[in-house]
């Protein structure tokens, strides 16, 4: 379940946020270390958060989630396996450059691996044949990037059809959609848009199909299912920072 969570998260960080954004979230960003101070529960937008929260619920419930059923219901298991292996392998050049950005040389090699092999083998990646050679897929991006650069995650921030976030991973987030995703740039310079909105709703709808049951669970057995997804996103994203390494023991 806390899986499906966060891929639900991570599916949506190609989304193209409009650039004027970023100055906002740069200052955010460099404020956050004082908020986390001030905040003991690192959540002082809460208030704000619960209504975007109930905002993004009622649009789920009227778009999301109604096509992801008939997403879910027209095409079959192995097709839509083949898309999201597709999309997993367009986002190898991200998680590979923020592998070396992280000086994670082993996890760029087979970061490296993966892309060749999906892209020849597989079949421009419909096919997830790295698996077959032991090369395993993980997930990296510019926000976990700067968790381990010791740059802070507070305050918590939900934000529209984007969900769960922060001042760190939502710099992140533009950082990999206009700097470092290398087919947003290819798509930008041929004046072909089409692409870049046809993978990130492929994507959205691709995941929330995924995820149908684990958040349907949520709603009927969490007293709060915001504070849930909170708690759980938290604990998972500093997990994935550490790379799943042991927290640091204070």
């Amino acid at each position: 379940m806390r899986r499906a969570i966060l891929r639900a998260w991570t599916a949506t960080r190609t989304l193209l946020v409009p650039p004027a954004l970023a100055g906002c979230v740069l200052l955010l960003a460099a404020s956050a270390p004082a908020l986390a101070q001030d905040a003991t529960d690192q959540d002082p937008l809460e208030e704000i958060n619960r209504a975007v929260y109930d905002f993004n619920r009622v649009l789920d419930g009227l778009l999301l989630k109604p096509a992801a059923m008939i997403y879910r219901g027209l095409l079959p298991e192995e097709v839509r396996d083949g898309v999201r292996n597709v999309l997993d392998n367009l986002q190898g050049p991200v998680i590979l450059a923020n592998d070396l950005m992280q000086g994670e040389i082993e996890r760029a090699q087979v970061t490296a691996e993966r892309f060749a092999i999906n892209t020849t083998v597989g079949v421009l990646g419909i096919f997830d044949a790295a698996k077959g050679y032991g090369r395993y897929r993980h997930q990296e991006d510019f926000g976990q990037t700067l968790g381990t650069w010791g740059i802070g995650d507070a305050p918590y921030l939900i934000l529209p059809v984007l969900g769960p976030s922060n001042p760190r991973d939502l710099t992140g987030l533009l950082v990999d959609s206009f700097v470092i995703d290398p087919w947003g740039h290819i798509a930008r310079a041929n004046d072909a848009d089409w692409f870049s909105y046809t993978r990130l709703g492929l994507n959205i709808v691709d995941t929330r199909s995924r995820t149908i049951e684990a958040l349907d669970d949520i709603e009927r057995n969490q007293i709060d299912p915001y504070s849930f997804i909170r708690t759980t996103w938290r604990q998972r994203r500093a997990n994935d920072v550490r790379n799943g390494r042991p927290a640091p023991q204070h």
